[in-house]
């Protein structure tokens, strides 16, 4: 009895020990022994330590303090370690590649140690000391689980093909991660799409996106009914836990309010998709436009009967209905250094080779003349609301002469004033090339268009200010530039030049858009 009350007591006292000494086991003091902070250490960043005190969580510059007690890291042999978690889309090539490229610029020798399916690590080495630098752990499955991940504090950064969820950003908020909503908290790598296809077999060549939506609810059930054989339709898409079967469902939902039907095929994997589609004559499937593999992408028709193609080209400029941005998502604490120059090496030029070398689209941008805007100027024609007046259309073609359209394009979130996710990472792309001096002594004209509801003065008085929010954002990012080699100005032409059918309510949204051109050299 007396030793078996003597254990519990010593057991009840090693607990009381360790729990003191986890609630405290850092203190921080400030070099002139002025200021002391004690508490939890939560992490170090090799540069900021973060610590959970009485005060709350703070976090604490590591070069004003000495820190002291059983938590405190060994800065001698600090290694950046954190963990991406989600999208198997992009986490199964595009980062790998992207991390390898990193270290070979910054003079690391990376090692791959894979874990099991779904896990992996990388370990960059210092190839001049030998010493480790960091090790940066995978973990691929879906984009869900890559936010659940975030919220178990399993993972440091989410790999989405699609933006938050409203339920996901309040979960992150309460668990005190941060609001995931904020543009500050997202960054886009690369574009992919939702890509519709078909058996190369099909002769369907596109489809309207009321179309789609009632065939993947189940509404259209039958080939005849789309003028093809008296069969059913076979319908794949992703599992449901994959970021693109639930950026698909919500679009359904954004449209019709719709469902995908109970008979959907459901797929673990995007080449298993492609791949039972490219098989089956009577099969439909939504894949990644990066992952179609053998079968055959269809375009996306409006009702006035102006068709969307799915190219590189309308993905960058947002012209084509169904984008699938890829992005990654952070919380609001500091990441290790390592990791924030990865994700700005992710932006870069280099990066952006790697990320169309992998099959994605980049983030480039590029240049296209007016001699190569020839079915846009004859949509423009075609198209154009019934107030435009002839005098209207010669000056939006002499304004555009002897300018090229940037590959990159502006809108707004549906019923909102607060630019998409997408236009927020254009922003900051045109920033970067005129900080860089790419347009100095070369006019940018920022130029609005609006859809045809209403009347059309009003309408390019509405395109006037939307161009002249979307200069003023991309100047305010740009504070290095040059002022004095800018010659930037604003211009709108309204409904005059629309890229959809305003019957549509995709179509409108597609039309009201901010575009730039440049002055050709």
């Amino acid at each position: 009895m007396f030793h078996s009350r003597a254990a519990v007591l010593a057991a009840l006292f090693l607990l009381a020990v360790c729990t003191v000494a986890r609630a405290e086991d850092v203190t921080l003091t400030s070099r002139d022994g002025s200021v002391e902070i004690t508490g939890n250490l939560l992490g170090y960043d090799g540069e900021f330590y973060r610590v959970d005190t009485v005060y709350g969580v703070l976090t604490v510059d590591g070069s004003g303090v000495i820190c002291d007690g059983p938590g405190c890291p060994d800065l001698t042999a600090f290694v950046a370690q954190f963990t991406f978690s989600g999208a198997r889309t992009m986490g199964e090539v595009l980062l790998p590649l992207l991390v390898e490229s990193f270290a070979a610029r910054s003079g690391y020798a990376v090692e791959r140690r894979l874990i099991d399916d779904t896990h992996f690590t990388y370990i960059l080495t210092d190839e001049a000391t030998g010493a480790k630098a960091a090790e940066i752990g995978f973990r691929v499955t879906s984009t869900a689980e890559g936010f659940a991940d975030l919220l178990a504090n399993e993972a440091d950064l989410v790999l989405s093909t699609r933006p938050v969820l409203p339920q996901e950003a309040e979960r992150a908020h309460d668990a005190g991660i941060g609001d995931l909503t904020d543009p500050r908290r997202s960054l886009i790598l690369a574009l992919d799409a939702m890509a519709v296809i078909v058996s190369p077999e099909s002769q369907l060549t596109g489809l309207t996106l009321d179309q789609i939506a009632r065939i993947f609810a189940g509404e259209i059930g039958n080939w005849s009914e789309l003028g093809g054989p008296d069969a059913p339709i076979a319908l794949h898409l992703r599992s449901r836990q994959s970021g693109i079967a639930q950026a698909f469902a919500s679009a359904l939902q954004d449209m019709a309010g719709l469902a995908p039907a109970d008979s959907v095929i459901r797929h673990d994997s995007n080449g298993g998709l492609a791949d039972a589609v490219a098989s089956d004559p009577l099969a439909i499937g939504i894949s990644p436009y990066s992952e179609t593999g053998n079968a055959r992408v269809l375009a996306v028709e409006g009702s006035c009967g102006m068709v969307s193609e799915l190219d590189d080209l309308t993905l960058k400029t947002e012209d084509y209905p169904l984008p699938l941005p890829l992005f990654v998502y952070t919380p609001a604490r500091r990441l290790p250094l390592l990791a924030r120059e990865f994700l700005k090496f992710a932006r870069s030029p280099a990066a952006q080779s790697v990320v169309a070398r992998a099959g994605f689209v980049d983030l480039r941008l590029l240049k296209v003349p007016v001699a190569e805007q020839g079915l846009r100027l004859a949509g423009a024609i075609a198209e154009a609301g019934g107030e435009v007046t002839l005098d209207e259309l010669q000056r939006m073609v002499t304004a555009m002469d002897g300018t090229e359209r940037l590959t990159l394009s502006f809108r707004f979130e549906p019923g909102g004033t607060r630019l998409d996710a997408p236009s927020r990472s254009n922003v900051e792309i045109l920033a970067e090339q005129i900080e860089a001096g790419a347009f100095d002594d070369r006019p940018l004209v920022f130029v609005g268009f609006s859809d045809g509801v209403g009347a059309a003065e009003a309408n390019a008085r509405l395109a006037r200010r939307r161009a002249v929010a979307v200069r003023d954002a991309v100047l305010k990012a740009a504070p290095t530039a040059d002022r004095s080699r800018l010659n930037v100005s604003v211009e709108a032409f309204g409904e005059a030049m629309p890229m959809a059918c305003d019957e549509d309510a995709w179509g409108r949204e597609i039309n009201r858009r901010v575009e730039v051109w440049a002055a050709q050299r």
